[in-house]
């Protein structure tokens, strides 16, 4: 990998209404402005050479890429160490706001029921960037979700993963990563990773 555009994928109709979905099966699509911003990142990133897009399971995301690369010959590999934490039937198509409430006084390795922990979700996503940072080629879009970008940006700073993750992700910006950054932000990640500290 030479470069990393990372971009979460346009408003879904879940997201809009501030409802989780960690199940890819739940066909979630994107509402018209989704449809738009997908439009926009398209036509932002008609002049950049890409080798590779990388998708999460989810409807959202595959569809977001369809409408990026339109017209365009670039291949497209599902990754699903990007899909988003199972949320358990607790909270799976319920508000955000009642998974956080219990996710911020939780620890890493806490699960809820039927779902995912975060410590888990986050070893997924040191895996999917470590076979980026690792494939041969050029640039590489990858077109995920919040969360995994969250982490990374924090890690590009300095910070490990935490507790709160409140760090806003616009939809369908791209970012773009160096391999030299994309690196040092996963020893950040990993070492927090060998020993979480919540």
């Amino acid at each position: 990998m030479e470069r990393l555009l990372l971009a979460r994928h346009a408003e879904s109709a879940y997201s809009a209404r501030g409802i989780v979905n960690g199940d890819p099966t739940v066909n979630v699509g994107l509402t018209p402005k989704g449809e738009q911003q997908a439009l926009e990142l398209q036509r932002e990133l008609a002049d950049e050479p890409l080798d590779l897009c990388v998708v999460s399971s989810f409807p959202r995301c595959n569809r977001t890429a369809e409408i990026v690369l339109f017209g365009r010959e670039v291949w497209i590999v599902e990754m699903k160490d990007f899909d988003e934490p199972r949320y358990g039937r607790l909270f799976e198509g319920r508000e955000l706001e009642l998974y956080q409430k219990w996710a911020w006084t939780k620890g890493s390795r806490d699960e809820p029921s039927e779902g995912e922990s975060r410590l888990s979700a986050i070893d997924r996503y040191s895996r999917a960037y470590h076979d980026l940072l690792h494939r041969p080629g050029g640039t590489i879009l990858a077109v995920v979700h919040a969360l995994p970008i969250a982490y990374l940006m924090l890690a590009l700073k300095g910070e490990p993963p935490r507790q709160r993750v409140d760090l806003p992700v616009e939809y369908a910006k791209p970012i773009t990563v160096l391999p030299e950054d994309l690196a040092r932000a996963l020893k950040v990640i990993d070492r927090w990773r060998a020993a979480p500290d919540w």
